[in-house]
Formats: structure tokens, sequence, C-alpha cells
């Protein structure tokens, strides 16, 4: 028995033909085709209720905004079976040359607007929304978007027998054969498709049939499965493959879902939609696709015919069960080959897509879910598609996300709640301007216009999806424009929406790891705007910037690239300056760790390129203070690092080994050097090379680099030293020791300004005092400098009296360095002082005179001088002693090795002799060694001798430098001993035993040097000669008095 009629349900009759890059069939009229039982779907039942009339009104002619090329005359009526005609009863010749109208089940193009409502859930979903929502006279006020009312696409029926008892049995064996058996050949497949698909028919009114295929439901789709693989991927026609959809259509109809519902009829959908958006271009010569000669004119209709089917079958699918559960499934196996790299694979997928939104748009339903899955990545593909090069592809995106935006409008109509309804109309009515502006076309063919259009319609999870999928696609994109649509979508949604994003951290990353093979310079700047926009943004400038740290330093020249042109906007470059700084201030503010934090590292890489680009250069004058001393603090902390010392992240080195070469250091001393250069602090920078300040601020010499930058600024750039200097008031209080070192450092060298005075005693003087208390030597060191720059300032010189006693104790530290600033100090208040203290401080003076440190000997000895003029006439009394205790001292060091020394001492030996009123010798201010002019040293001695006679004991003050450790204070000593014996008193020396003298020379007379040896061995003749003649002087006196006895 043959095969009964195919038939089935009828088809809407306001269907178009499909289109492809093909000729199209010429639409004939309007036939009525009998299939089964004439029992309605669904879908129509409920059009038929919205609509009292049957009879189908002639259509009007619309002016659609698609090209030319796409604009068909509507096709009315239900189509024939496409199986039937040219498989069947055509020949050969007829298949090539005649023209089969295939129609596809979706409302005309004028009924773009229309939705197939079910108002009882709409009821059911709205049920206390307040009179603010939308309605559809909302949408239909937008240019393209205006619906009309679906026309009533039924025609009157010619009802079919039921099929006997009998046919439907025969019909069940042979799909069970085909179930549980092995289909060989073309016709034997035919065959089970055939008889699978007449007993769709039965199944309204057979429930056995009904019951049958659901039981067998799992082996069905197997068998599909089977099917679709064994047909060859590279034939353009497929008679097998073209029944296989017009059955999966015949069972849609039935509310058999074949595609849906499983994992493995997702796959079957997966494959089917592979099957033919995957078959070679149909412009490709026939030779090249099989071994066997064909018809190119019969290649291209028959597979013409083929997509027709397959282009029924998915529509079917979203009008039988119109759930956008459906749709997103479909989209999901389409959207791969939207991204294909070949043409006829996206013009394919895209036409397709097209279809299927527009379906969808007519037949909405309002069931649950009413929200698209991935709607933003869904809007974003469209969008992008829209700047494809083949005219094909961008001509039917542009109809598709025409579709799109009307299915998004109405689901967020219906959703909308009510404090957004007002906000919805706003958005609206902004939408309908922009489209009155713009002509329909043009708009969708603009990127910066379609998200105009639909950014204000996705909520911020689709904004990251929409992002996300520009991103991704820019890395197989195989067109340039293509990029530059990317590029430009991404712009223009970001500007649109900046403060609506969630998934920040996400864009950032794929936009860093995009960078690399974004080829086109233009796009890359529009990328890297992106993230300007996004750092700009309070909201997420910490998110980015966290973000763009975690990469490997150096940072590669397209990480680089993006900090050096990071376009912000004025008002916000301080901003996002201030939040990098801050991230590298933070590492300073706890206590020194084992290791540097990586974040430290990698911010000031950053600040360097951000130097480099120069484009922050308004907000680096103004941090300009903030800036320089966090960098040296930094400087500070990386001193003898290496990145082995720095605590790395896990896996941020994974493919990338560390450079031996980079250290912590260099990128610290780049940083600093680069922003000196960009805040135009050209001479401060060439001090600090020419001075080697830049080798000093690496090593143990770091506090000298800084007070040398310190002092440049000063000296060069006041506005910008009187800034830092008001900004260390506080900072110095704050971090760890090596961020309050550098900070002291720098500050006490800015105290020379005049400025300085006008700082509250709390941040000056009594800062400083605390300073020299305490433990830390460094900060002693600090406190003293500073006091030497404010006692410059004589209004400051008052307060800093008030420290005098300890800085009087300074001077018996045993750093040079403390020693020598207190001196300096005291020099500029010694004028201030009271005779009692300049008395104890000549007294601490004269025990420096012989310190070893040569710089200490010299500047006492000036200070000692500075006390002599400061005495007042009146009060020359109480600092006598003093001044006659020096003599000897200065007397000695005038013959320091050191001329600095030896002049210094005879220039004070002259103010202590003024002060005394004595005249010196000629001999004092003899530059050669005494020894070696005798009649000039007994001169000398002799002055002295007698003119301290009674007042000092001499001897015993030079014997006290008879060991000193120079050669020539020895020998000078030694000498000045056995000379100055002649005017020592006989009697005093007598009684205070000139053993211990002897003594001491006795041992110079091992001395190395034989000069002093010799002077040693005349001194000890001199004391044993003054000892014997006083000796001899009493035995002569005692015999005068027992001569003088005897004669009386």
């Amino acid at each position: 028995m043959p095969l009964p009629r195919r038939g089935g349900e009828p088809r809407l009759a306001g269907a178009r033909v499909v289109r492809t890059s093909l000729p199209r069939a010429t639409p004939r009229s309007p036939k009525r085709v009998g299939r089964g039982a004439p029992l309605l779907s669904h879908a129509q039942r409920l059009t038929r209720r919205r609509h009292s009339s049957e009879q189908v009104p002639p259509e009007s002619e619309q002016t659609d905004f698609r090209s030319g090329k796409w604009l068909q005359e509507r096709a009315g009526g239900d189509a024939r079976d496409p199986r039937q005609a040219p498989l069947a009863r055509m020949s050969s010749r007829q298949r090539v040359c005649g023209t089969e109208e295939v129609v596809i089940p979706c409302a005309s193009d004028s009924d773009s607007g229309s939705v197939d409502l079910q108002l009882s859930n709409l009821e059911d979903i709205q049920k206390g929304v307040p009179s603010t929502e939308l309605t559809d006279s909302d949408i239909s006020d937008i240019p393209g978007l205006t619906p009309e009312l679906p026309q009533d696409n039924l025609r009157s029926l010619t009802p079919q027998a039921p099929l006997s008892e009998a046919t439907v049995e025969r019909l069940v064996q042979a799909v069970q054969e085909a179930l549980h058996g092995e289909l060989k050949g073309e016709l034997e497949k035919l065959k089970f498709l055939r008889s699978l698909s007449s007993l769709s028919q039965t199944l309204p009114y057979d429930e056995d049939t009904e019951s049958f295929i659901l039981r067998h439901m799992p082996e069905i789709v197997h068998v599909l499965s089977v099917l679709v693989k064994e047909e060859p991927l590279h034939s353009l026609s497929s008679r097998v493959r073209q029944e296989l959809f017009v059955t999966i259509t015949d069972l849609s109809y039935r509310n058999v879902h074949l595609l849906f519902g499983s994992e493995d009829r997702e796959d079957l959908l997966g494959l089917i939609i592979k099957s033919i958006i995957s078959l070679p271009d149909i412009s490709t010569p026939t030779w090249l696709l099989s071994t066997e000669p064909n018809n190119t004119s019969e290649q291209e209709c028959l597979y013409r015919q083929m997509f027709q089917a397959f282009s029924v079958m998915l529509q079917s699918l979203v009008i039988k069960d119109p759930h956008l559960e459906n749709f997103d499934s479909i989209f999901k196996h389409i959207d791969p080959w939207l991204q294909s790299n070949k043409n006829h694979e996206r013009e394919r997928a895209t036409a397709v897509m097209a279809q299927v939104l527009k379906c969808t748009s007519s037949y909405l339903s309002l069931m649950l879910p009413l929200h698209f899955q991935r709607l933003g990545h869904l809007v974003a593909m469209m969008a992008l598609l829209c700047g494809d090069p083949q005219k094909e592809v961008a001509v039917e995106a542009a109809e598709g996300i025409h579709y799109l935006l009307h299915i998004t409008m109405k689901l967020k109509s219906i959703t909308q709640d009510g404090d957004n309804g007002k906000n919805l109309r706003e958005t609206l009515k902004k939408c309908k301007e922009l489209l009155e502006h713009y002509r329909v076309k043009r708009c969708y063919c603009c990127a910066y216009r379609i998200v105009q259009v639909f950014e204000v319609f996705l909520d911020s999870q689709e904004l990251g999806q929409f992002v996300m999928t520009t991103l991704d696609s820019l890395k197989s994109l195989p067109h340039p424009c293509i990029q530059q649509t990317a590029g430009e979508l991404l712009i223009s949604l970001v500007k649109s929406a900046e403060a609506r994003f969630e998934k920040v951290p996400e864009i950032i990353g794929v936009i860093c790891a995009r960078l690399s093979i974004i080829t086109l310079p233009s796009v890359r700047q529009q990328i890297i705007n992106t993230v300007s926009l996004f750092i700009s943004r309070p909201k997420y400038t910490d998110i980015v910037l966290s973000h763009l740290l975690c990469h490997p330093v150096p940072y590669d020249r397209h990480l680089a690239e993006l900090w050096r042109t990071l376009e912000v906007e004025l008002t916000n470059t301080t901003w996002v300056l201030w939040r990098l700084l801050r991230k590298l201030q933070k590492c300073h503010d706890g206590a020194t760790q084992e290791k540097m934090a990586y974040v430290a590292v990698a911010v000031t890489d950053a600040l360097y390129e951000v130097f480099v680009g120069n484009k922050l250069r308004a907000a680096a004058f103004r941090l300009f203070p903030q800036l320089l001393m966090t960098l040296l603090i930094q400087i500070h902390h990386s001193i003898g690092l290496t990145m082995s010392d720095v605590s790395i992240p896990s896996g941020l080195y994974a493919e990338q080994q560390i450079l031996t070469e980079v250290t912590p250091l260099c990128f610290a001393i780049q940083a600093t050097k680069t922003l000196l250069l960009r805040a135009s602090c050209w001479q401060e920078f060439s001090i600090m090379e020419k001075s080697g300040g830049w080798n000093l601020l690496k090593g143990e010499g770091h506090l000298q680099g800084v007070s040398l930058l310190a002092n440049a600024l000063l000296e060069r750039h006041h506005l910008f030293a009187h800034k830092t200097m008001y900004l260390l008031v506080p900072l110095i209080n704050r971090g760890n020791a090596k961020h309050k070192l550098t900070s002291a450092g720098f500050f006490v060298e800015l105290l020379k300004s005049p400025v300085a005075k006008r700082l509250p005693k709390l941040y000056s003087t009594v800062r400083l005092k605390d300073w020299l208390y305490d433990e830390n030597k460094v900060f002693r060191i600090l406190a003293l400098r500073g006091l030497f720059n404010l006692v410059r300032h004589r209004e400051m010189r008052e307060d800093i009296k008030s420290l005098l006693p300890r800085i009087l104790d300074s001077l018996h530290e045993t750093d040079e360095k403390i020693v020598l600033l207190a001196i300096q100090i005291l020099l500029q208040l010694v004028r201030m002082l009271d005779s009692t203290t300049l008395a104890t401080m000549m007294n601490i003076l004269i025990s420096l005179f012989g310190d070893v440190r040569r710089d200490v000997r010299c500047f006492s000895m000036t200070l000692f001088g500075a006390c002599i003029k400061a005495v007042k006439r009146t009060e020359k009394k109480s600092v006598k002693s003093q001044v006659l205790e020096s003599l000897v001292p200065l007397l000695l060091f005038s013959q320091d090795e050191n001329c600095g020394i030896a002049k210094e001492s005879r220039r004070v030996l002259t103010l202590c002799a003024q002060f005394l009123k004595w005249k010196l010798p000629q001999g004092v201010y003899c530059e050669d060694p005494l020894y070696i002019r005798p009649k000039e040293v007994r001169r000398v001695c002799k002055f002295f001798g007698e003119k301290t006679k009674g007042k000092i004991n001499i001897l015993d003050q030079t014997l006290m430098y008879s060991k000193d450790s120079k050669l020539p204070i020895r020998r000078t000593a030694v000498l000045f001993i056995g000379l100055l014996s002649k005017y020592v008193d006989p009697n005093e020396l007598k009684m205070k035993c000139s053993d211990w003298i002897e003594t001491d020379l006795k041992e110079l007379l091992q001395d190395p040097e034989p000069s002093l040896r010799i002077i040693a061995s005349q001194a000890l003749c001199r004391i044993q000669r003054v000892g014997t003649g006083s000796e001899s002087e009493r035995r002569v006196s005692w015999l005068k008095k027992l001569s003088c006895c005897l004669q009386t």
C-alpha cells in the first residue's frame, strides 16, 4: 500500500520564502493542502480566538528597510509539501529548471511587531502591577517597530479521512523495524522518515500511536542522529536530510518535540545545525564536491529546498513551543557558526538567526522565564555581525537585531516593576526620538547607535555578557573591519553604562589578554580607552588597578602601552594617580616584613610607565610632593633587595622567568628620575647626576642622597619644596622606621627655608627635641641637622637655646657627625650664652683639642675662639682659667702636620693672648717645625714659662701630650718639657718629685723615631740637671750658714 499523502496540520498562510544567498523561488498563488485531520494547533486556535473573521484581507504593500535583494512578495496560503512535487513526480530536468514554493510558518514582514500573547499568563504575571506599566501602544510609536494586528492566516481546510487501522499498523511496524534494524540505502531511510511523519497525523485521535512515539522517543532520536551523521558533509543536496527536517517539522506541529527536553535531543539539534551550516559554499565548483558529474543548477535548486526545509523546521520549533528557553537552545548551537571564519557559514548562520528572531518576535510566549539566558551575548553577537564585510551577513544581522529589539522591549515592558515603569517609558521615548532622527537601516548599521538603543534595556549581568562577548570575539575575528566594530561597540557601551557593570575584574582580565592580538592601532586605543573609562570611575578605580598590577614586571610592551596611553578625564586624573600612589604607601605603613610586597614593585613600575606616557601630567604636578616622597621611601625599602626577596604571587611567573638583572631598586630609581624630568626639574636632576646623588640613594648613603635632592629642590624649585615640607609635617609620624627616616631626612633639609619659621613649635623644635633623645643614632643626627638649619633663622634661636643642655651633651658622643653638628649649632648660639655656660662649654672643648678625629679638633678650636670673643669684658675673670688651660694644647697643635689645624691653633692662640693682653713671640707663628729652630723655641718656652709661672702647671700639661698619637705633637711636647724645666720652681719640682717625668721620658727613648729619641734624651738630661742644681744650691746655702756660725 502506498504511503499516504504527506499532509498534516495546515501551515500559517502569511509565511515568506526563506532568504539564502541563492536566487529566490517565485512565490506561487496560495493553495490548500490538507494533511490529516482538520485539527488546529494551539497557536492557530489562539490566533482564531483573537480574530473573528476567517477571511484573509489582501496584504498591503509595505516598504522594508532592508536592501532590495531581500525584498520579496508576501506569500499567502498553505504550502505544498516540498518533498512531493520535486522528488516524487518531477523529472530530473523539471527538478533543475522548475520552481517549487517552500513557505515558512512565520508571520509576514508587515507584522514584525505583533506578539501572540497568552492573555491568561499575562494576567498571572502582571497581577498587581501599577498603572505605570507599558502597553503595545508605547512600543508602536517607535519607528520601524510599528506592529500590525496579525491577520487571520488560516484558510478553510479540506478535511481528510483518518488513516485506517491497518495503515497505522503498517506504519508502526515500519518504524519499529527501522528502530531495531539497520537502515541501508537512501530508500530505506526515506521510507522510515515518511512513515514516522505519516504517523504524526494520527496523534490527535490515536492514543496508541501517541504512546508508541513517546515510548520510543529515545530510539527515534538515536536513529535520527545516526542518519544525520551518515549524510556526507560535502554534499549540498541530500534528500534524506531534507526529509528529516520535514519529519521533525510535522512532529513539532503535533507537539512532539524531538530537539528539546533532554541531552540527547539537544545533541541532535546541534548535529542538524552543523550538518547544514558546515556545508561547502554553494559557489564552490561541483567537481570539487563530488566525484560524480552533476548539474550546478540542480545542485543549487536542491540545496535551496533543503535549506528552506531546515528553516521551516527551526521556526516550527519556535511556533509550537515558543518558550525563550527553546530559543536559547537554538542560539547556543548556532552561536559558534556566527563566529566562523568562513563567509558562507556566517551568512547561513546569520540568515537562520534572523528568521528565528522574527518568528520569536511574532510568537513570543509570556510563559516563564520571561528573559533570555544570554541577552547581552546575543545583542553583542548580532551587533558585531552588522559590521561584517560580507554585505549579505550585515543585512541579515541588521534585520535580526531589528526583531531582537522588539522582543527585548516587549519583555522589558512586561517584566518592569512599579518603580521602573516611568523610567522605561522615558527610555522608549528616547528610543523613538533616536529612530526618528536616523533611518532604521542606518541605525542598525552603526555600532554606536545599536548600543544607544539596547544599553538601557540590559541589566548589569547582561552588560557584562555584552562586553565579554565583544572582547572574546577579538581573538577570532577574521576581518579588520569587524575588529573596528568590536572596538566601537565596546567603547560606546562603557561610555553609556559605565556605572552599571559588575564583573569588571573579568573584563579587565580579558582586555589585558587580548591586547597582544589586536593589530589595528585605532582598535587598540579604543580598548585602552575602555580601561581608562573604568579606571576613571571611582567605583571601579581600585578594582581595575588591582587587576592591572597583578602582572609580571617589568610589564610587557602591551601593558606598558596601556599604562602610558591611559586617557583619563582631567577631573579624574588626580584621583586615579592618587589611588595608584596610595597602594604603594600602604606597603610602607606597616612594620617591615621579611619580604617586600609584590604590589609595591608593581606600582613602582606602573608609575614609571605613567610618567613616561605623560598623559597624567597635570596630576603628577599636583601630587608631586606625595609622589616624590613615596618613591624615595620605596628606594629606601628596596636597597639591597632582589626579586627573590619579593613576595611574588604563586603562578604569576609560571610561563616567564624572572630576570636576574631586575631588582625592586631599579624600578624605584627609574620612576624617581622620570618624575623629576616630567615635573620639569631638570636642574635638580642634573645636580643629582653630577654629585653622585643617585648612587648615594642606592646604598648606605641613602640619607645623604635624600639631603642632596632636598637641597637641590629648595634651591631650584621653591614651590615644590614648600609643598613637600607641609606634606611632611604629618607624614613623618606615619609608617615604619625606614619611612620615618627618609621623611625626616628630607624634612630637616627643608627647614632652611624661611617658610619653616611659620611652622608651629610642635612640628619644629618640639619634634627635634624628641629626636635628640631618641635611641636611634640616626634620629639624633637628623635632629641636630634640623636644629642647625633652624638656628639660621634669628627668630628661632631663642627656642633652640632651651635645648642647650642636650646639645652640650652631644659633644661627648662618639659619633663624629653628632659632635660636629653640635659644634656648628653652638657656633650660631655662642653670642647668646652667659659666662657660666661659656666656661662649661670651654672646658669640654679643651678636652676635644686632642681628639683623634681631625675635624673635631679643628672645629672645637674654632668654637673655643668664638667663646673667647663672646665673653663680655665684665665676665672675663670667669673664663680666664679656661683660657690659660688652653694655651699649652693650642701651642702644641700649632705644630700639627695638618696645616688647617695648625693654622687654626695659631689663630685661637692669638685670641687667647689678646684676651690675656699678651704679645706672643714671633716664633709662635713660625710654620716650620720648632725643633729645627732652637732659638725660636727657647724664646717661646721662656715666654710661656714666665707668663704662666704660678698660674698653671705648664709642665704637667705638656707631659700629657708626650703620648699623643701624632709624631709632631709628641716631639714638640717632649722638646717643651726639657726647655720649660728651667722656668719651673725647683722646690716645687722637688716637692712633686720628678721621677714620674723621668720615667715617661725614659720610655720615649725606645720610640722608633730617631728624632724623638734624641729630643727625649735631651729633655731627660735637663730635668735631671734641674733636680741636681737645686741640691747643690741647698748645700752651698748650708755651708755659708755654717761658716757664719764658726766666725761668730
